[in-house]
């Protein structure tokens, strides 16, 4: 940063509000807060509050962050799930990146809009639907897929060279530790360094921040076990550094969590149901076969443990209702006619005509297929734009030999030839972690740490929605 640039940053820190910081550490729960693992997180909340906070159906993190950004539910900002059926294309289409597909106005436009015309800067570090929003400063994972096949790690930033200098002090963002059997640390410690650097030089008022590496081992192995606790002690540790690091620069900082996760015990295949029921069609390509959704009666986005199964007619409605209201692991099965969505805050049409909801211990794949020799061949690979379903599975590695292979696979990438990174197991047993539905307990659900007291908007309970109003009272 130039002298000049410092200077109109500090007086534009003069002039607006006093900086706030709000970092998502997914999968944090009270459970673990508790745990004596996560020691400086714990320090922050006692340095001023701690709070329960609720969460929205469902319990995943393109709908959690919208709510947290708009105050709205689902019916009203439209994020669903992480993904769902656009009718108009007759396709699936899970983790797109546009802010235009958010509906109602971000917390950092209000805040603008309410202390005008006093400068409200914001910086957007890895939550979802994080491109071409109004944020000032972004920065959001956007691989490179060449002709060839491979994948290159890549970032998107605006501004636009921005990339280049986090880049070059950072080194590339490490995107196969950020999804995929060899997801980890390394992608969380990446970003909250770029957060203190982004922080530094631009000095903005609001700063989102998203820290992953929790949620992926608690998928793995589950909430409770010496996994659980290990990968809380390390995001402890990367969080930690970050909250000292803004709390000394002046911030006001806020930890919170989009959900919690519980133990998962039994996979449920909705669509494999609606196939044997002659609802669900697929195309029998070379490469397996495909879900064909504008020409099946009935299909199920499986999203963790919800569900949304879109009906092309409604005539279809009580068919794919009765296929699927005995299947073992379905608690509920939410409708229009019966206002269950609308309870649910899910009466929205980019819902599915029903929405399922696991019961607790199951999650639901999407698998559709009925023999694994037919599988298509994504179905082995990290390929979350292809998948008509969120797979936890890509988190894995198939049996002991897949390191092997993916060594091997990566030897074929670097002497430039054609390769299949094929080693995510087809056996959705292995996961241990879920998440989705309403959590039963607090203790499993979500939680808020703020750095302050602030007494006039404390409390011990947030609802998802009031999350909202409490950040714009800590910027105005």
């Amino acid at each position: 940063m130039s002298h000049g640039d410092a200077a109109t940053a500090r007086a534009g820190a003069r002039s607006g509000p006093a900086p706030l910081a709000v970092i998502d550490v997914v999968g944090l729960t009270p459970a673990l807060l508790d745990s004596g693992r996560m020691p400086r997180l714990a320090a922050l909340a006692r340095d001023g509050f701690r709070a329960e906070l609720g969460t929205v159906l469902p319990a995943v993190t393109c709908s959690a962050q919208s709510t947290l950004l708009t105050g709205r539910l689902p019916r009203e900002h439209g994020i669903v799930g992480n993904g769902w059926y656009f009718r108009d294309l007759g396709e699936v289409w899970l983790w797109r990146q546009s802010n235009r597909l958010v509906a109602g106005e971000k917390l950092w436009e209000a805040a603008r809009r309410r202390l005008a015309p006093a400068p409200v800067r914001c910086a957007n570090l890895f939550w979802w639907y994080a491109m071409y929003s109004s944020a000032d400063v972004t920065v959001t994972p956007r691989p490179t897929y060449l002709s060839d096949g491979r994948k290159l790690p890549g970032i998107y930033t605006r501004p636009p060279d921005l990339k280049h200098a986090l880049e070059e002090a950072l080194g590339p963002f490490p995107l196969f530790q950020f999804w995929g059997p060899g997801a980890g640390l390394a992608s969380s410690a990446w970003i909250a360094a770029a957060a203190r650097r982004v922080f530094d030089a631009q000095r903005p008022a609001l700063t989102l921040v998203y820290l992953p590496h929790l949620d992926y081992d608690l998928q793995r192995h589950g909430p409770a076990g010496p996994e659980a606790l290990a990968a809380a002690a390390e995001v402890d540790g990367v969080a930690g550094e970050l909250c000292d690091h803004l709390r000394a620069a002046g911030a006001t900082v806020v930890v919170l969590s989009e959900y919690g996760l519980t133990a998962a015990d039994r996979a449920v295949h909705p669509n494999r149901r609606l196939r044997e029921a002659g609802l669900l069609e697929v195309a029998d390509t070379p490469g397996g076969e495909l879900l064909d959704a504008g020409a099946s009666r009935a299909f199920a986005v499986a999203d963790h443990q919800v569900a949304h199964v879109y009906v092309n007619d409604p005539a279809d409605l009580p068919a794919a209702r009765a296929a699927l209201a005995d299947l073992s692991g379905v608690a509920e099965v939410l409708d229009d006619a019966s206002g269950a969505k609308g309870a649910a805050g899910l009466d929205h049409p980019r819902a599915g005509d029903l929405v399922l909801v696991a019961a607790p211990g199951a999650w639901f794949t999407y698998y559709y297929w009925l023999d694994d020799a037919r599988a298509p061949d994504f179905a082995r690979t990290v390929e979350i734009h292809r998948k008509p379903g969120y797979d936890p599975a890509e988190l894995l590695f198939d049996g002991p030999l897949a390191k092997a292979r993916a060594a091997a696979r990566l030897l074929q990438k670097t002497l430039g030839f054609r390769y299949v990174m094929d080693v995510v197991p087809l056996d959705a047993s292995a996961v241990r972690g879920t998440h989705g539905r309403l959590p039963a307990a607090p203790r499993d659900g979500p939680v808020l740490l703020c750095s302050r007291a602030v007494p006039a908007v404390a409390r011990p309970r947030f609802a998802a929605t009031e999350v909202f109003d409490f950040l714009l009272a800590l910027l105005s």
